[in-house]
C-alpha cells in the first residue's frame, strides 16, 4: 500500500521529478545517473530513495508521467475551450508551435523506450494521455454540435479518435524527418473537415 505524502513530501517528490526531467531533456536518458539527478536536484540518496524505493526505473516512470502530462499541460488553456472555430485553430496552432519547438527529440518516447519493455506502468502512461486527450477532443467537437458548427451526423468519439490518430502520426514523422508538414496536414485537413459537415444556417 502506497503511503500518502504530506504535502511538503508532495513538493520534494515533484522537485525531484522535475529535475530528473530537466537532465534528461538536456543530456538524454541514457546518460543520466541518479547521482546526477541528486546535485540538481540538492537531494540525498536517502531521500531519492525513499520517494523512489525501486531506484531508476520509478523514477523513470514518475518522469515519463510527468512529460506525459505536460503533453496536454503544453495544449492550455486551448485543448479545453475548443468551442469556436478561432478556438480550434488556435489549438492548432498551438500544437504546431509545440512540436516545432521540440523537434525531433521527443522526452515521453525516449523514456518509454527504456522502460516499457520492463515496467507495466509505462503502457498505463501512454494509455492514460490517450484518453484524456481524446475526451478533450471529443468534448469540443460535442460542444460544437451543440451549437451547430458541426454536423449532428458526425460520430464525436470516432472523429476525436481519428484527429489524435493522425496528430500521432505527424509527430511520428516529425521525428523520423525533420519536417513538420504531415503534422499540419493532418490537422487541416480533419478540421476542414469537420466544419464541412455543419449544418447550413437556413436548415439548422
Amino acid at each position: 500500500m502506497t503511503r500518502a505524502l504530506t504535502r511538503k513530501g508532495e513538493a520534494t517528490r515533484a522537485r525531484i521529478v522535475a529535475g530528473a526531467a530537466a537532465e534528461i531533456r538536456e543530456r538524454g536518458v541514457d546518460e543520466v545517473r541518479l547521482e546526477d539527478v541528486m546535485a540538481h536536484t540538492s537531494t540525498s540518496k536517502g531521500q531519492l530513495f525513499h520517494y523512489f524505493p525501486g531506484g531508476k526505473e520509478d523514477l523513470l516512470l514518475a518522469v515519463a508521467q510527468h512529460e506525459a502530462d505536460q503533453v496536454l499541460i503544453d495544449q492550455e488553456p486551448m485543448l479545453s475551450n475548443l468551442t469556436s472555430w478561432p478556438a480550434w485553430l488556435a489549438w492548432r496552432d498551438r500544437l504546431i508551435e509545440r512540436y516545432l519547438a521540440q523537434g525531433v527529440k521527443c522526452p515521453l518516447n525516449g523514456l518509454l523506450g527504456q522502460t516499457g519493455r520492463r515496467a507495466p506502468g509505462a503502457q498505463a502512461i501512454v494509455t492514460g494521455l490517450m484518453w484524456r486527450w481524446q475526451a478533450a477532443i471529443t468534448e469540443g467537437i460535442r460542444h460544437m454540435q451543440s451549437t451547430g458548427d458541426i454536423g449532428p451526423d458526425v460520430d464525436a468519439d470516432r472523429a476525436s479518435a481519428a484527429l489524435l490518430a493522425g496528430i500521432q502520426g505527424g509527430v511520428l514523422l516529425l521525428l523520423s524527418t525533420g519536417k513538420i508538414d504531415h503534422l499540419e496536414a493532418a490537422l487541416d485537413l480533419t478540421i476542414d473537415s469537420l466544419r464541412a459537415s455543419r449544418t447550413p444556417p437556413l436548415h439548422r
